[in-house]
């Protein structure tokens, strides 16, 4: 990673990682449910789903924070 960078080129970068991590949370967050009742009912999200979700919002809340920084209030 030799690259070097000129600070718009880093900007801009950083909001296109916070708009995949943002589709990526949304995309976890609305992950189907697992069947796990004999009527083929869901029990909540797939396994693991619900951990990924808060961690790619967690990525999306740090990349926002730098992007406008003391705009966000704590969750």
């Amino acid at each position: 990673m030799s690259d070097v960078v000129d600070s718009d080129e880093l900007l801009r970068r950083i909001q296109r990682a916070r708009d995949w991590a943002e589709r990526e949370e949304r995309r976890w967050k609305a992950r189907p449910g697992t069947p796990v009742h004999d009527d083929g009912g869901a029990d909540g999200p797939a396994p693991g789903a619900e951990a990924l979700s808060f961690a790619y919002e967690a990525v999306r809340k740090v990349l926002d924070e730098i992007v406008r920084p003391g705009t966000h209030h704590d969750d």
